[in-house]
């Protein structure tokens, strides 16, 4: 079997590939990237490259500053619009060779290296949605729509509809199968799902979907937004994550003699993920817009709560059996680190599995029709409804910080709560709209 290493050199110079960008990304989720021509490859896939580790959020102090990026052979991609350049996905590693704690991508290799002692693994599918944006004389994006069509409506083509079927097809071209796209419930919102995939191959797909989706859309004179709620009284975007656990080849969460079809090994992750719900929430919400769409009434969860079908809580079971059989997270949005999201729902569905945790029973029932006396009753807590709570939420959780490692947990709390602090102290338009006149 030929070298992942070797397998690239030659990927390279058969494409003909001059430049090679040696991508990944901070604490925040945010996509970095280093350039260097193909005659430096061979000793970039060996040592690796080194770069200022001070410089990037998150990572580290200035009198520790040199870090290399180490590339993962097994991300070569080439980008259909720049055919003479080449990505390669790295992870963070110190001088010395040894792992960077504050790498999002060596979090999620960990937490999937914990399941594989118990022998599982790991697979996941997301559905992140998004807005497309017209883009003013200013080049700067307008918070305005390029259609007024809803949920799965067939509509005369626009800009966004070309666009969004450009960025299915810049995928498809790349290999990224994609497994439906359409219209969101909101003006202007689209969604585009993808297929599982091993944890560690889902999250670069997500992080690799956001690049490709901003490029195409500018291409089109569009601003292709992740912002979770960036129109007032409009469904905000989610990023709905599927996943499962498997053992032997075979679909763990699958019991064909259990009524619902649910193995207990798929009740026990669904309660450990209930379990650290509130402590997982700074990772899948990590914005202070974020809560602004963790609102009822926009189909965005705020209960801690699952069921068999029923979209309204939490968790989710799909209604499909066998190896499809797999739960469905609806509170991520698509501002947050995949790697920190997988590596922190995965360890919490672990903890409960290890624990042989029981789910409370399912709620068939609409969340936001429930009064808060009758989810009192059945013992339905809510999501941290801010970004401040969240932050709380997630110092007082000891398994999230561990799948995270304390470095990236310290890091994220701090730079969360500073975002917090600079929101608090702001004045919003809101507040000269509200008070202005009237005081």
């Amino acid at each position: 079997m030929e070298d992942p290493r070797e397998r690239v050199l030659r990927m390279a110079e058969e494409h003909q590939v001059e430049i090679i960008q040696l991508q990944f990304t901070d604490i925040l989720g945010t996509m970095k990237s280093v350039s260097i021509p193909r005659q430096e490859l061979p000793r970039a896939l060996e040592r690796g490259i080194i770069f200022d580790g001070s410089s990037i959020e998150g990572f580290v102090r200035i009198e520790e500053s040199d870090m290399f990026l180490m590339p993962d052979p097994q991300t070569y991609l080439r980008y259909p619009w720049q055919p003479e350049a080449a990505r390669l996905l790295c992870d963070i590693v110190r001088p010395d060779g040894g792992a960077f704690e504050g790498c999002p991508r060596t979090a999620l290799r960990r937490a999937i290296a914990q399941a594989a002692e118990e022998g599982f693994s790991f697979v996941a599918s997301a559905e992140p949605e998004f807005f497309l944006f017209p883009v003013g004389k200013d080049g700067r994006p307008q918070v305005g729509t390029t259609d007024q069509a809803g949920y799965f409506d067939l509509s005369p083509a626009d800009a966004g509809e070309r666009a969004r079927a450009d960025i299915v097809r810049q995928l498809s071209e790349m290999g990224i199968a994609v497994e439906a796209a359409h219209h969101e419930v909101s003006p202007g919102q689209h969604e585009i799902d993808f297929r599982y995939l091993p944890g560690l191959e889902m999250a670069d797909l997500i992080a690799t979907f956001r690049i490709v989706a901003r490029t195409i859309a500018e291409r089109h004179g569009l601003h292709a937004t992740f912002m979770p709620k960036p129109v007032f009284g409009q469904n905000g975007s989610g990023l709905h994550l599927h996943q499962s656990l498997w053992r032997d080849g075979q679909n763990a969460f699958w019991d064909r003699q259990s009524e619902d079809g649910l193995s207990d090994t798929a009740r026990h992750f669904i309660a450990g993920v209930l379990a650290h719900a509130r402590g997982i929430t700074l990772v899948a919400n990590p914005l202070v817009n974020s809560y602004k769409r963790l609102q009822p009434g926009y189909e965005a969860p705020v209960h801690i709560a699952w069921s068999l079908h029923n979209r309204s809580p939490l968790i989710r079971v799909p209604d499909e059996k066998g190896e499809n059989t797999r739960i469905e997270l609806r509170s991520p949005d698509p501002s947050c680190n995949p790697y920190l999201l997988l590596a922190a729902t995965l360890i919490a569905g672990l903890d409960g599995v290890r624990r042989r945790l029981e789910p409370p029973p399912p709620i068939p029932r609409d969340m936001y029709r429930l009064t808060r006396e009758e989810r009192q009753e059945l013992g339905v807590e809510e999501l941290p409804r801010t970004l401040r709570s969240a932050v709380r939420a997630l110092r007082q959780d000891e398994v999230v910080r561990q799948a995270l490692g304390e470095h990236i947990a310290h890091q994220l709390m701090e730079a969360k709560q500073i975002e917090w602090e600079i929101y608090e102290s702001q004045v919003h338009g809101w507040e000269i709209e509200q008070y202005l006149m009237s005081y």
